[in-house]
Formats: C-alpha cells, structure tokens, sequence
C-alpha cells in the first residue's frame, strides 16, 4: 500500500524511511507538521509484525503529537520516529549512531527523544551525530528521562477526571487498574499509592509486577484480565488500540485516563465509552508532560518552574475539554481534536 492511501496517512508534511544493512536499521520518520515549530516526538523501538504494521504506528503517532504539542501550546510541531527492532542479537551503538545521521539529515525539521524501548542512554549516541535530539542526560539544558513528568501529567489528568465525573477532589479510596508498569506506567502508580488508591496491575515484566506488589502493595493480574476489573479508573499505559470492540465491552470503570498513546482503535471507540457514560480523558492531552519537559530542554535553558507551569496548564486545559463535552454532550475525543485542529489552523 503506497503511503497516501494509508488510512492513517492525514495530510503529513513527510515520511522517511532509512536503512543501514550494516547495523540491522529499519527505521520510518513521520512529519506531521510543523506549522507551530519544528516537529517533535519520540523515537520508538518495537518488534512490529510487518513493515506496515511500523508505518501505521508512525503515521498514528506523528500525527498524535501535532494535536498534543497545539494542545500544550507548544511552539513545537509533530513528528515521531519508530525502529524496527532487528531479530536477534544487535549492537545498539550501531544500530542508534546509524540512526542519528539519519536525523541529522533532515537537518532540524525533526527532533526526536525517548519513547517506547528507548532510554537516555540511547539519546546520547544519537547526540553524538546530531544536534536535534532531546531527553539527553548531559549538557547545559539536560533534563534526562522525562518519564517522570509524563506521569506527574496523567495523574493530573486522571484527578481532574475524578473530581468531574465522581465529584471528589482526590483519588483516596478508589481502584485504579494500570495496564503497563514500564517507566511510566509505575511512576504513575506511585501517584496514585500515595494518593491512597488501590492498585490493580499488569505486565509482561514480571519483576516489574513484583516490584509493584512489594512497594505499593498492588494486585497482579493477567494481561487479559485486567479490562474486566472492579475499578473507579481504567489506565492504559502501555501500546495503543487498548479501547477497542473487544475489550470495551468487558469494562467496569466510570473512567479511562492513562498514559499509552492513541488509546482508542478508532474516533469511534470514544463515542461508544461516552455512550457507556464513561469518562475518557484524551491521551494527547493528559500525557503531555514529556514533551513538555523536552521542549523546556529544546529551549537551551532546561527551566523547572516553566515546566510546572506548563502542568498546571495541562490540568486546566484536561478541564476545559471536559466542560465543553459536557456542555455540547459530544465524546471528549471529539471536542479534543476540535480544539487541536483550531489552534492548529490558526497557527
């Protein structure tokens, strides 16, 4: 399928796909656009089942993080980068060094950083060919992973979700079940254990899974089982398409707020939870705070308090969104992208 017939191609500026045969590199750049400043996302690193498979991610993603940046108002545009994982063993150094010229190429149009399977450590040897990358550990704007703010973000997005739909003003004695507990995802149920929530989680890292039973005292339970527990909030945090024909049916929460990106396997999939008068905070929205970070780091001056700002706008902005679906009776998806669509038409 050629790209411009891809269902998820949506009018993006550029694709790129780059090969080195001598590191295993297979990897799709995607420019969404850069009407509000360079395009900016994360780099992800996945064992995707086909090549299409990558370019549907990557077109999904890219895309993503153009409403996400306009709806942090951020003077970043969208793009996001996704490497194939080669089969068997590979040297990473290699496999990032090829993959940094690579960027440099396209000489600042895109500015990739951490995402899915990718750590600091790897944006250092991409540093070392390019300037335009970000999440790095060293140098004078250094901010290092921003996992961390990507999870203060989302449970600021899951509080403003429960005091607009449970009317409470904190999550003390309700049943969050977490769907992932990678960096984000357990930062995130660090928050909510001491917000005193009880805890219901999955993974396919089982030290991570003890981990969370030992520290925070959480439930373990099976991939699949995990969409039909008893639970005040429903957290995705791991790969997107969570919400979809199958699973939506099996849940039994008043709110899905988490971490993963593009969350619903289609816009549909949010009309049906607002139909189930469940409450979906959007996932661009409310797991912003990584590029938020990142974007202070992109500035040349890594500032603190500009990004606890910018949290505090996040929240309000999570809020906003509510409100006005409320107000209009629409999905909260919905109302979302019209508010991301306009602030990028005016830009």
């Amino acid at each position: 399928m050629f790209v411009f017939d891809h269902p998820s191609f949506d009018d993006h500026e550029g694709v790129h796909a780059f090969a080195d045969p001598a590191s295993g590199l297979k990897a799709i750049v995607a420019i969404h656009s850069t009407a509000r400043g360079p395009a900016s996302g994360g780099c992800r690193l996945w064992s995707y089942v086909s090549e299409d498979a990558a370019i549907d991610d990557v077109l999904r993603l890219s895309k993503g993080m153009s409403y996400k940046n306009a709806m942090a108002n951020l003077d970043l545009g969208g793009g996001k980068a996704v490497i194939i994982k080669p089969e068997g063993e590979f040297n990473r150094t290699a496999l990032f060094t090829a993959f940094g010229k690579f960027i440099d190429q396209l000489g600042g149009r895109y500015i990739t950083a951490e995402d899915v399977g990718v750590s600091p450590a790897d944006m250092e040897i991409i540093h070392a060919q390019t300037p335009y990358v970000a999440g790095l550990n060293s140098g004078e704007a250094a901010s290092g992973d921003p996992s961390p703010i990507t999870a203060e973000g989302v449970y600021r997005g899951m509080r403003a979700a429960v005091q607009h739909r449970l009317g409470r003003d904190g999550l003390n004695g309700l049943t969050v079940a977490v769907q992932g507990i990678g960096h984000v995802g357990y930062a995130l149920c660090e928050h909510v254990h001491k917000a005193g929530a009880r805890l219901i989680v999955t993974d396919i890292n089982t030290e991570a899974l003890q981990k969370a039973r030992d520290e925070l005292g959480a439930v373990i339970v099976a991939p699949n089982d995990i969409y039909r527990q008893q639970a005040d909030i429903f957290a995705p945090c791991a790969l997107g398409r969570a919400i979809n024909p199958d699973t939506l049916p099996q849940l039994k929460v008043k709110i899905v707020a988490g971490a993963a990106n593009n969350q619903l396997s289609t816009p549909e999939m949010g009309a049906a939870l607002h139909r189930n008068n469940i409450l979906f905070a959007p996932d661009y929205v409310i797991n912003a705070g990584g590029i938020i970070n990142i974007a202070s780091e992109i500035s040349g001056t890594y500032d603190p308090a500009w990004v606890a700002s910018k949290l505090d706008e996040l929240e309000a902005t999570t809020r906003d969104v509510f409100a006005k679906a409320e107000r209009a009776k629409r999905p909260t998806n919905e109302i979302a992208d019209d508010m991301a669509r306009q602030r990028l038409g005016r830009a």
